[in-house]
């Protein structure tokens, strides 16, 4: 009979380690993310023979690769943020 109560009260006491507002900060990281390594596509050459300097502009040698950095960053805060700390 105490084992039961036990169990019961086991289950009672279940949360989940994140919440809402963490999940919503990985959703958005995960996006920066996303949006990082499409810009970073693109820029090839269909002749291996000719080299295309597109390869080397602004968008795909900075933009994109800050862009992900920013998006793991939001990931780590998104882990270490505490949402019942603020309540």
């Amino acid at each position: 009979m105490g084992e039961k109560k036990r169990k019961q009260e086991a289950k009672k006491n279940e949360t989940f380690i994140f919440e809402k507002k963490n999940y919503t900060f990985m959703l958005i990281g995960i996006a920066f993310i996303a949006v990082g390594f499409i810009l970073m596509m693109g820029g090839g050459s269909d002749d291996p023979n000719v080299f295309n300097p597109e390869i080397y502009n602004w968008r795909r040698i900075r933009l994109a690769p800050a862009l992900i950095l920013i998006g793991f960053g939001i990931e780590v805060y998104a882990i270490l943020l505490n949402p019942t700390k603020g309540k």
